[in-house]
């Protein structure tokens, strides 16, 4: 039986931001600063270039606990034995998804409207992407920004737990918690920072604060 994974803290790996220190190292180190996902996402990417820093990845997060997911290449996610395949919703279909990664794999799905929140599947579908709160640079395709307000609806609107992304940074935590997500997802709020394990652990401590 699957189990969505812990969402609190969720890096989303950008090839470009994590150039100086690479996507590998980047992850371990934010691991260690408190990270409990890493997605592998690259669109520039072909699937065999995705097998191979996702073997990396997996290595590099053995025994830590933090979950790996792939970012909507399915094929490389069954490749690499990752715990997760994330996909949008200009992606394959989530019956699709599901049926080729079978019933282990953790599946989570991006939204952008309570619609579409209110119509996951949870018996296919394991947690979604709510968004996006903030614009980008790191996603430039991304849909108009729905801010505190519009995530806190998508949420509710939701059968399966949500993680807040799109511009967060650790100062954002309190108020994405707040709206209901189950955690953050960041990019730059980590990638490319002169320590991604202090980053990381600056929006660790923001967390764990309010669990407290």
């Amino acid at each position: 039986m699957r189990r969505c994974p812990d969402l609190s803290l969720y890096l989303v790996l950008d090839p470009g931001l994590c150039a100086g220190v690479g996507m590998v190292e980047t992850a371990r180190a934010a691991v260690a600063g408190g990270a409990t996902v890493v997605q592998l996402r690259d669109k520039a990417a072909d699937t065999t270039r995705m097998i191979e820093t996702g073997h990396a990845l997996k290595a590099a997060l053995a025994a830590t606990g933090s979950a790996l997911i792939v970012n909507d290449d399915v094929e490389a996610a069954i490749a690499i034995g990752a715990d997760g395949l994330h996909i949008g919703q200009g992606d394959m279909a989530v019956e699709e998804a599901r049926a080729r990664i079978g019933a282990a794999m953790v599946l989570g799905l991006s939204v952008e409207t309570p619609a579409l929140a209110a119509a996951v599947d949870p018996a296919l579908v394991d947690y979604i992407g709510a968004g996006p709160v903030f614009s980008t640079p790191s996603k430039l395709d991304h849909k108009a920004p729905v801010g505190f307000e519009g995530l806190a609806a998508q949420v509710a609107a939701s059968p399966v737990p949500a993680v807040a992304i799109g511009g967060l940074k650790a100062h954002h935590v309190a108020q994405a918690l707040k709206a209901g997500a189950q955690g953050v997802a960041v990019v730059s709020a980590i990638c490319g920072q002169p320590d991604p394990k202090a980053a990381a652990g600056a929006l660790r401590d923001r967390i764990d604060a309010l669990d407290a």
